[in-house]
């Protein structure tokens, strides 16, 4: 899918282990983080077990939404890494060990390649190897689906690989006003009123301290790939909520 604006993107999240509680998922974070920095936009992300049917019909819905996907977790050595199945049946594609993958394990691992091991060298039909410079084990890029490790650190650097293959966009700018001593309600209407005037741009609301005994107040996000017209934005409101007796700070961008 290519649009002329910016590219968008979507995650899926794969593994029991995210689900069940006993693995704290960051690798969401990461990714949003990485692309933003290269101006496309994360527009969804979900979280499946390690079920065929599930991991199949959510890759099939993303890859037609949107301009990239990366998936996270599954494609390690025991049984319940099924990714790469799941990846080449929703693209309808035979798999099979990549003799590249294959040499890259046998000099890793030596004698010690067991049939376990191997499958990882196991890749969709027209896969493109992703490189894994933590454990060597790669992960594949097929189409616009780019599948990686879900353990944080080798997802992270296997996405120095993926950089180069993004089609980017321009980066999103934001700032940030701290309102304080009044609750995001008592600004709500002059937030809306500052998204109204400015509908190419994203205004958000974020409070703090709500429930407890010190400051209360709320972050005010103006968001935008035009950075003058977000200065502009910001300023503009600023100026209109100390007006109205509210104390206002612009943070640092």
């Amino acid at each position: 899918m290519t649009q002329m604006t910016a590219p968008t993107a979507a995650v899926l999240i794969i593994g029991d282990e995210i689900l069940s509680g006993r693995t704290a998922d960051t690798n969401l974070n990461t990714v949003a983080r990485f692309l933003a920095a290269l101006g496309i936009d994360l527009r969804e992300a979900r979280t499946v077990g390690d079920r065929e049917e599930q991991i199949v019909e959510a890759l099939n819905a993303l890859r037609h939404a949107h301009d990239y996907v990366f998936t996270t977790g599954g494609i390690g050595p025991t049984h319940d890494d099924i990714t790469a199945d799941c990846v080449a049946r929703a693209f309808g594609v035979g798999i099979s060990e990549h003799p590249t993958a294959l040499a890259i394990l046998e000099q890793r691992y030596g004698h010690e390649l067991n049939a376990a091991r191997r499958r990882m060298a196991r890749i969709p039909e027209g896969g493109v190897l992703i490189a894994n410079p933590v454990t060597d084990a790669p992960g594949f890029q097929v189409e616009n689906v780019f599948v990686m490790a879900g353990v944080p650190r080798i997802m992270t650097a296997m996405l120095e690989d993926v950089a180069p293959r993004l089609r980017t966009g321009a980066v999103v700018h934001a700032r940030t006003l701290r309102v304080s001593g009044v609750g995001e309600g008592a600004v709500a209407a002059t937030l809306a009123e500052a998204a109204r005037a400015n509908r190419e741009l994203s205004f958000g609301s974020y409070p703090f301290g709500a429930g407890s005994q010190g400051e209360i107040g709320t972050n005010l996000v103006v968001r935008g790939r035009d950075a003058a017209a977000v200065e502009a934005a910001v300023a503009a409101l600023s100026e209109r909520l100390t007006a109205e007796g509210v104390a206002v700070a612009l943070q640092p961008a």
